[in-house]
């Protein structure tokens, strides 16, 4: 549904983005994750047409936004960072004229926009002036207008910021449930919201695509690093400067949350280098020294790891777009 290809955004010498390139298909959800100033609103505007590739193509259902914009947008629903609404009108009101721009026949009009508040439950609130709304309203009445006319691809940047945390769980779940039947594409610099609802994740740094993949294989092949918790019979004083002195082990802890009970068998979280399985030399020393091991379980990388590392380098600059 959506492809761009080799898309680069400059303002005056400054790089917005450069050469980014991706395709989501339909019924999948895409997260566009970076931090502040990465490029993430720079992509989504030059997507939804609101600003100009210096180089490269959109293509939306097959149509370029720069040649036929009109086409390209029809199938499209976008709700920017600060949704497009008119707050001194009703609900309902802004929602038919929303219609009106999207051409929705007048007969239809008023049971489609029926369906869309019930969709995103704002039908409490129909006939209530926006100004008079909470953010969570506003931002659901911003999504709404964004289904009007039930477009294929749903563009959505930072769907929950300004949220409160039941706010931002009910928004998750109605876009997890969106993306059944539209194609979305979800800027956000919260990592939970990204691995909790996107099958694919785009990690954007300083204008650039520094890794694209599902969140389970960014989480297994891209860190430099793995993690494992060992639980281990023996004194933490002792044991801990042994498990230090094995060749690949990055750093070790006690996991505090897991020795509450009984304090001869403690849990420690150890950290190796990807390259070196350490389980071997740590079960041979801890053994001959009499420190038994009880038990040894992986802990996966999680996205944020995975963030971190991948923008380590990355400093706080403005925000162009």
């Amino acid at each position: 549904m959506v492809e761009v290809i080799n898309l680069t955004k400059m303002y005056g010498n400054k790089v917005g983005v450069k050469n980014v390139s991706f395709t989501a298909q339909k019924g999948e959800i895409i997260g566009f994750l970076g931090p502040n100033g990465a490029g993430k609103t720079t992509t989504m505007n030059v997507i939804t047409g609101c600003k100009p590739a210096t180089e490269g193509r959109v293509l939306i259902a097959g149509y370029d936004i720069a040649e036929k914009p009109l086409e390209a947008k029809k199938p499209l629903g976008y709700l920017p960072e600060i949704p497009p609404i008119y707050p001194e009108l009703k609900v309902k009101s802004y929602l038919k004229f929303i219609c009106g721009l999207k051409g929705v026949g007048r007969e239809k009009r008023e049971s489609h926009i029926g369906e869309i508040m019930e969709l995103v439950k704002i039908m409490d609130v129909k006939d209530r002036v926006i100004k008079n709304l909470s953010k969570g309203y506003r931002q659901r009445v911003g999504l709404a207008q964004a289904l009007i006319s039930k477009p294929d691809v749903l563009v959505l940047d930072e769907p929950t910021v300004g949220l409160d945390p039941k706010q931002i769980h009910e928004m998750r779940s109605l876009i997890k449930s969106l993306g059944k039947e539209h194609t979305i594409i979800l800027s956000s610099h919260i990592l939970a919201e990204v691995s909790m609802v996107c099958d694919r994740v785009i990690i954007i740094k300083k204008g650039e695509i520094a890794a694209i993949d599902t969140p389970e294989n960014l989480s297994k092949n891209m860190a430099s690093a793995e993690c494992f918790t060992a639980k281990i019979k023996g004194p933490a004083e002792k044991i801990l400067p042994l498990i230090k002195e094995i060749d690949g082990v990055l750093s070790v802890k006690l996991d505090k949350d897991k020795n509450d009970s009984k304090p001869e068998y403690l849990s420690y979280i150890i950290e190796n280098k990807k390259s070196i399985d350490v389980r071997t030399p740590l079960f041979f020393k801890l053994a001959g020294l009499g420190y038994p091991i009880y038990e040894m379980k992986s802990v996966p990388i999680n996205l944020e790891d995975i963030f971190l590392q991948l923008t380590a380098e990355e400093k706080e600059r403005a925000e162009v777009n």
